[in-house]
Protein backbone atom coordinates (compact mmCIF):
# COMPACT_ATOMS: atom_id res chain seq x y z
CA UNK A 1 0.00 0.00 0.00
CA UNK A 2 2.57 2.36 0.82
CA UNK A 3 4.54 1.65 -2.68
CA UNK A 4 1.12 2.23 -4.33
CA UNK A 5 0.62 5.62 -2.26
CA UNK A 6 4.70 6.50 -3.51
CA UNK A 7 3.90 6.00 -7.10
CA UNK A 8 0.72 7.61 -7.08
CA UNK A 9 2.34 10.80 -5.86
CA UNK A 10 6.04 10.70 -8.45
CA UNK A 11 3.72 10.00 -11.52
CA UNK A 12 2.31 13.72 -11.85
CA UNK A 13 6.10 14.65 -11.70
CA UNK A 14 7.22 12.37 -14.23
CA UNK A 15 4.41 12.63 -16.61
CA UNK A 16 5.19 16.75 -16.48
CA UNK A 17 9.14 16.18 -17.16
CA UNK A 18 8.22 14.08 -19.95
CA UNK A 19 6.30 16.37 -22.01
CA UNK A 20 8.71 19.47 -21.37
CA UNK A 21 10.74 20.64 -24.62
CA UNK A 22 13.59 21.52 -24.45
CA UNK A 23 15.23 24.76 -26.21
CA UNK A 24 16.32 24.10 -29.73
CA UNK A 25 20.07 23.99 -30.34
CA UNK A 26 21.40 27.23 -31.46
CA UNK A 27 21.36 26.99 -35.73
CA UNK A 28 18.83 24.38 -35.32
CA UNK A 29 15.85 25.95 -37.70
CA UNK A 30 12.49 25.96 -35.72
CA UNK A 31 9.42 25.07 -37.22
CA UNK A 32 7.83 28.04 -39.01
CA UNK A 33 11.34 29.17 -40.48
CA UNK A 34 11.92 30.28 -43.97
CA UNK A 35 13.08 27.21 -46.62
CA UNK A 36 16.74 27.22 -48.27
CA UNK A 37 16.36 26.95 -51.45
CA UNK A 38 18.92 27.82 -54.18
CA UNK A 39 18.22 30.11 -57.44
CA UNK A 40 19.56 31.00 -61.01
CA UNK A 41 18.99 33.68 -63.46
CA UNK A 42 17.16 33.53 -66.43
CA UNK A 43 19.60 34.08 -69.04
CA UNK A 44 19.79 34.86 -73.13
CA UNK A 45 22.01 31.76 -74.54
CA UNK A 46 23.15 31.24 -78.09
CA UNK A 47 21.40 28.45 -79.86
CA UNK A 48 23.15 26.55 -82.41
CA UNK A 49 21.96 23.49 -84.00
CA UNK A 50 24.39 20.44 -85.00
CA UNK A 51 24.04 17.57 -87.15
CA UNK A 52 26.45 14.90 -88.02
CA UNK A 53 25.47 13.61 -91.83
CA UNK A 54 27.58 10.46 -93.17
CA UNK A 55 28.64 10.61 -96.61
CA UNK A 56 30.10 8.43 -99.13
CA UNK A 57 33.54 9.19 -101.04
CA UNK A 58 33.28 8.92 -104.70
CA UNK A 59 35.90 9.34 -107.37
CA UNK A 60 35.80 12.68 -109.75
CA UNK A 61 36.09 10.16 -112.61
CA UNK A 62 35.46 6.52 -112.44
CA UNK A 63 35.09 4.19 -115.33
CA UNK A 64 35.87 0.38 -116.04
CA UNK A 65 37.74 -0.12 -119.10
CA UNK A 66 35.85 -2.30 -121.67
CA UNK A 67 36.91 -2.89 -125.64
CA UNK A 68 34.41 -1.64 -128.38
CA UNK A 69 35.09 -4.79 -130.09
CA UNK A 70 35.68 -8.11 -130.00
CA UNK A 71 39.23 -9.46 -130.80
CA UNK A 72 41.89 -10.98 -128.87
CA UNK A 73 44.14 -9.05 -126.24
CA UNK A 74 47.28 -8.14 -127.99
CA UNK A 75 49.45 -6.43 -125.51
CA UNK A 76 48.60 -4.68 -121.88
CA UNK A 77 50.50 -1.41 -121.55
CA UNK A 78 50.04 -0.30 -117.97
CA UNK A 79 50.86 -1.32 -114.74
CA UNK A 80 48.51 -1.80 -111.73
CA UNK A 81 48.58 1.10 -109.84
CA UNK A 82 49.85 3.39 -112.55
CA UNK A 83 48.63 6.56 -112.82
CA UNK A 84 48.42 7.36 -116.69
CA UNK A 85 47.79 10.64 -118.38
CA UNK A 86 44.96 11.32 -120.77
CA UNK A 87 45.12 9.71 -124.15
CA UNK A 88 47.70 7.69 -123.04
CA UNK A 89 47.87 3.82 -124.61
CA UNK A 90 46.75 1.12 -122.22
CA UNK A 91 45.10 -2.47 -124.51
CA UNK A 92 46.46 -3.33 -127.77
CA UNK A 93 44.12 -5.66 -129.40
CA UNK A 94 44.87 -8.07 -132.59
CA UNK A 95 43.82 -6.52 -136.01
CA UNK A 96 45.40 -8.29 -138.53
CA UNK A 97 41.82 -9.13 -140.19
CA UNK A 98 40.64 -5.81 -139.26
CA UNK A 99 44.27 -4.10 -141.28
CA UNK A 100 43.24 -6.26 -143.89
CA UNK A 101 39.65 -5.57 -144.43
CA UNK A 102 40.96 -1.40 -144.16
CA UNK A 103 43.46 -2.14 -147.21
CA UNK A 104 40.01 -4.01 -149.49
CA UNK A 105 37.98 -0.99 -148.55
CA UNK A 106 40.70 1.54 -149.21
CA UNK A 107 41.59 -0.07 -152.77
CA UNK A 108 37.75 -0.18 -153.82
CA UNK A 109 38.24 3.65 -152.81
CA UNK A 110 40.76 3.93 -155.21
CA UNK A 111 38.77 1.94 -158.07
CA UNK A 112 35.48 3.47 -157.82
CA UNK A 113 37.43 7.32 -157.58
CA UNK A 114 39.05 5.74 -160.97
CA UNK A 115 36.08 4.95 -162.58
CA UNK A 116 33.70 7.57 -161.78
CA UNK A 117 36.55 10.36 -162.39
CA UNK A 118 36.90 8.39 -166.16
CA UNK A 119 33.18 8.80 -166.78
CA UNK A 120 32.98 12.23 -165.41
CA UNK A 121 35.77 13.89 -168.25
CA UNK A 122 33.49 11.45 -171.12
CA UNK A 123 30.21 13.20 -169.33
CA UNK A 124 30.77 16.43 -171.56
CA UNK A 125 30.60 14.52 -174.90
CA UNK A 126 27.15 12.71 -173.98
CA UNK A 127 28.80 9.38 -173.77
CA UNK A 128 27.90 9.02 -170.81
CA UNK A 129 24.70 9.64 -169.18
CA UNK A 130 23.88 11.47 -165.77
CA UNK A 131 21.93 8.54 -164.16
CA UNK A 132 25.29 6.12 -165.00
CA UNK A 133 27.17 9.39 -163.40
CA UNK A 134 24.90 9.34 -160.37
CA UNK A 135 25.19 5.75 -159.68
CA UNK A 136 29.34 5.85 -159.95
CA UNK A 137 29.64 8.65 -157.58
CA UNK A 138 26.76 6.74 -155.18
CA UNK A 139 29.55 3.86 -155.26
CA UNK A 140 32.68 6.42 -154.34
CA UNK A 141 30.34 7.58 -150.97
CA UNK A 142 29.79 3.91 -150.51
CA UNK A 143 33.53 3.14 -150.11
CA UNK A 144 34.31 6.35 -148.60
CA UNK A 145 32.20 5.17 -145.73
CA UNK A 146 33.31 1.41 -146.02
CA UNK A 147 36.66 2.84 -145.61
CA UNK A 148 36.16 5.08 -142.68
CA UNK A 149 34.47 2.40 -141.18
CA UNK A 150 37.23 0.17 -140.99
CA UNK A 151 39.11 2.77 -139.85
CA UNK A 152 36.85 3.43 -136.73
CA UNK A 153 37.22 -0.25 -136.29
CA UNK A 154 41.01 -0.35 -136.28
CA UNK A 155 41.14 2.84 -133.99
CA UNK A 156 38.77 1.22 -131.31
CA UNK A 157 41.93 -2.01 -131.10
CA UNK A 158 43.69 0.50 -129.33
CA UNK A 159 42.50 1.55 -125.71
CA UNK A 160 42.95 5.22 -124.71
CA UNK A 161 43.02 6.55 -120.80
CA UNK A 162 39.67 9.16 -121.67
CA UNK A 163 40.97 10.67 -118.64
CA UNK A 164 44.11 11.46 -116.15
CA UNK A 165 43.96 8.99 -113.19
CA UNK A 166 44.80 6.03 -111.07
CA UNK A 167 44.44 2.36 -113.01
CA UNK A 168 42.85 -0.29 -110.85
CA UNK A 169 43.72 -4.29 -110.61
CA UNK A 170 44.43 -5.99 -114.27
CA UNK A 171 41.14 -8.72 -114.40
CA UNK A 172 42.98 -10.23 -118.27
CA UNK A 173 45.77 -11.26 -119.55
CA UNK A 174 47.70 -11.23 -122.90
CA UNK A 175 45.95 -13.21 -125.61
CA UNK A 176 42.67 -13.70 -123.79
CA UNK A 177 39.89 -12.93 -125.92
CA UNK A 178 37.88 -10.33 -124.98
CA UNK A 179 34.04 -8.58 -126.07
CA UNK A 180 32.33 -5.70 -125.29
CA UNK A 181 31.33 -6.93 -121.90
CA UNK A 182 34.86 -7.23 -120.62
CA UNK A 183 36.17 -5.68 -117.80
CA UNK A 184 39.95 -5.66 -118.58
CA UNK A 185 40.60 -2.89 -115.47
CA UNK A 186 39.84 0.23 -114.03
CA UNK A 187 40.44 4.00 -114.39
CA UNK A 188 39.84 6.67 -111.08
CA UNK A 189 40.52 10.15 -110.82
CA UNK A 190 40.56 10.02 -107.19
CA UNK A 191 42.90 13.55 -107.11
CA UNK A 192 39.54 15.09 -106.04
CA UNK A 193 37.32 13.01 -104.34
CA UNK A 194 33.50 13.87 -104.51
CA UNK A 195 31.43 13.67 -101.38
CA UNK A 196 27.86 12.64 -101.17
CA UNK A 197 25.68 13.37 -97.88
CA UNK A 198 22.27 13.89 -96.86
CA UNK A 199 20.52 16.51 -94.44
CA UNK A 200 17.16 16.78 -93.43
CA UNK A 201 15.05 19.99 -94.74
CA UNK A 202 14.92 22.05 -92.07
CA UNK A 203 19.04 22.74 -92.92
CA UNK A 204 18.12 23.84 -96.30
CA UNK A 205 18.45 27.57 -95.23
CA UNK A 206 21.88 26.61 -94.02
CA UNK A 207 23.13 24.74 -97.08
CA UNK A 208 24.23 26.42 -99.87
CA UNK A 209 26.49 26.15 -102.98
CA UNK A 210 30.10 27.21 -102.42
CA UNK A 211 29.87 26.36 -98.36
CA UNK A 212 33.04 25.41 -96.81
CA UNK A 213 32.63 22.12 -95.08
CA UNK A 214 35.11 19.93 -92.28
CA UNK A 215 35.17 15.99 -92.82
CA UNK A 216 36.38 13.45 -90.93
CA UNK A 217 36.65 9.76 -91.08
CA UNK A 218 38.00 6.43 -88.48
CA UNK A 219 40.67 5.69 -90.57
CA UNK A 220 42.21 8.95 -90.30
CA UNK A 221 42.07 9.90 -86.00
CA UNK A 222 42.30 13.58 -85.63
CA UNK A 223 42.51 14.73 -88.98
CA UNK A 224 40.48 17.04 -91.19
CA UNK A 225 39.42 17.28 -94.65
CA UNK A 226 38.39 20.55 -95.80
CA UNK A 227 35.91 20.48 -99.14
CA UNK A 228 33.27 22.75 -100.26
CA UNK A 229 29.85 22.49 -101.22
CA UNK A 230 29.21 22.18 -105.23
CA UNK A 231 25.88 21.20 -105.81
CA UNK A 232 22.52 20.47 -103.64
CA UNK A 233 19.68 17.99 -105.38
CA UNK A 234 16.75 19.83 -106.72
CA UNK A 235 14.42 17.39 -104.86
CA UNK A 236 13.99 16.00 -101.09
CA UNK A 237 13.17 12.64 -100.63
CA UNK A 238 9.66 12.45 -99.88
CA UNK A 239 10.74 9.28 -97.06
CA UNK A 240 13.11 10.80 -95.03
CA UNK A 241 12.79 14.46 -96.14
CA UNK A 242 16.18 15.34 -96.94
CA UNK A 243 18.18 16.86 -99.63
CA UNK A 244 21.15 15.34 -101.15
CA UNK A 245 24.27 17.33 -100.69
CA UNK A 246 27.76 17.28 -103.42
CA UNK A 247 30.49 18.73 -101.75
CA UNK A 248 34.64 18.52 -103.57
CA UNK A 249 37.09 17.95 -101.83
CA UNK A 250 40.91 18.37 -102.81
CA UNK A 251 42.88 14.73 -102.29
CA UNK A 252 46.55 15.43 -103.38
CA UNK A 253 48.42 12.95 -101.31
CA UNK A 254 45.25 10.20 -102.14
CA UNK A 255 44.08 9.35 -98.51
CA UNK A 256 40.87 9.02 -99.59
CA UNK A 257 39.95 6.30 -101.03
CA UNK A 258 36.64 5.84 -103.46
CA UNK A 259 33.75 4.09 -101.37
CA UNK A 260 35.22 5.33 -97.77
CA UNK A 261 32.30 6.37 -95.02
CA UNK A 262 33.00 10.56 -93.60
CA UNK A 263 31.07 12.33 -91.46
CA UNK A 264 29.98 15.77 -92.17
CA UNK A 265 29.46 18.01 -88.76
CA UNK A 266 27.10 21.10 -89.57
CA UNK A 267 25.55 23.98 -87.74
CA UNK A 268 22.62 26.09 -87.94
CA UNK A 269 23.03 29.49 -85.88
CA UNK A 270 19.33 30.09 -84.13
CA UNK A 271 20.93 33.30 -82.50
CA UNK A 272 20.23 34.07 -79.01
CA UNK A 273 17.19 32.58 -77.01
CA UNK A 274 15.73 32.75 -73.66
CA UNK A 275 16.81 29.75 -70.99
CA UNK A 276 16.16 28.84 -67.80
CA UNK A 277 18.21 25.73 -65.89
CA UNK A 278 16.10 22.71 -66.36
CA UNK A 279 15.83 21.53 -62.96
CA UNK A 280 13.96 24.52 -62.30
CA UNK A 281 11.00 23.38 -64.12
CA UNK A 282 8.36 21.62 -62.62
CA UNK A 283 5.77 19.66 -64.48
CA UNK A 284 2.43 19.08 -63.55
CA UNK A 285 0.07 17.25 -66.02
CA UNK A 286 0.65 18.50 -68.97
CA UNK A 287 1.59 22.02 -67.78
CA UNK A 288 4.89 23.45 -67.07
CA UNK A 289 6.07 25.60 -64.08
CA UNK A 290 8.65 27.46 -62.29
CA UNK A 291 9.32 28.98 -59.24
CA UNK A 292 10.29 32.63 -59.29
CA UNK A 293 12.04 34.25 -56.11
CA UNK A 294 10.50 37.75 -55.81
CA UNK A 295 11.14 39.96 -52.91
CA UNK A 296 12.05 37.26 -50.60
CA UNK A 297 9.24 35.32 -51.65
CA UNK A 298 7.95 32.40 -54.37
CA UNK A 299 5.75 32.83 -57.19
CA UNK A 300 4.57 30.02 -58.97
CA UNK A 301 4.70 30.80 -62.95
CA UNK A 302 3.42 28.55 -65.58
CA UNK A 303 5.64 28.40 -68.53
CA UNK A 304 5.95 27.99 -72.12
CA UNK A 305 8.91 25.73 -73.01
CA UNK A 306 10.91 25.16 -76.43
CA UNK A 307 13.26 22.70 -77.26
CA UNK A 308 15.80 21.20 -74.42
CA UNK A 309 19.73 21.87 -74.77
CA UNK A 310 22.34 20.24 -71.82
CA UNK A 311 21.61 22.00 -68.84
CA UNK A 312 18.94 24.49 -70.23
CA UNK A 313 15.34 24.55 -72.01
CA UNK A 314 14.58 27.22 -74.31
CA UNK A 315 11.41 29.61 -72.57
CA UNK A 316 8.87 30.48 -75.01
CA UNK A 317 6.84 32.27 -72.88
CA UNK A 318 6.32 33.16 -69.10
CA UNK A 319 9.62 34.58 -68.08
CA UNK A 320 11.89 37.70 -68.78
CA UNK A 321 15.96 37.80 -68.84
CA UNK A 322 17.30 38.61 -65.35
CA UNK A 323 14.63 36.65 -63.08
CA UNK A 324 15.56 34.03 -60.87
CA UNK A 325 14.08 30.78 -60.73
CA UNK A 326 14.89 28.01 -58.15
CA UNK A 327 16.51 25.12 -59.06
CA UNK A 328 17.07 23.26 -55.88
CA UNK A 329 14.39 22.86 -53.34
CA UNK A 330 11.42 23.23 -55.01
CA UNK A 331 9.79 21.07 -53.21
CA UNK A 332 9.42 22.86 -50.25
CA UNK A 333 8.17 25.94 -51.22
CA UNK A 334 4.55 27.22 -52.15
CA UNK A 335 3.33 29.96 -53.71
CA UNK A 336 3.20 33.29 -51.93
CA UNK A 337 6.01 31.54 -49.37
CA UNK A 338 9.14 32.92 -47.67
CA UNK A 339 12.43 31.78 -48.86
CA UNK A 340 15.71 31.74 -47.57
CA UNK A 341 18.45 31.92 -50.73
CA UNK A 342 21.10 30.43 -50.50
CA UNK A 343 23.33 31.40 -53.63
CA UNK A 344 23.86 29.97 -57.08
CA UNK A 345 25.00 26.80 -58.46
Amino acid sequence: MRNLLTLLAVLPFLLTGGCSEEPAANGARSWNSAPKVVAEPVVMKKLVDEIQALGTAQANESIEIQPRIASLIDRILFEEGEIVEAGQPLVELESSEIVAGLALAEAALSESRSLYERNKSLSSSQAVSASTLEQLLAKVNTDEALVQAARARLANTRILAPFAGRIGLRRESPGSFVDTSTIITTLDDVSTIKLDFSVPETFLTVIREGMRIQANTIVYPGRVFDGTVASIDTRLDPVSRAVRVRAIMPNTDGALKPGMFLTVDLQRDRGEVLVAPEQSIVPEGSQQFVFVVNDGKVEKRDVTIGRRIPGFVVISEGLSEGEMVITEGTGKVRDGGDIELLGRT
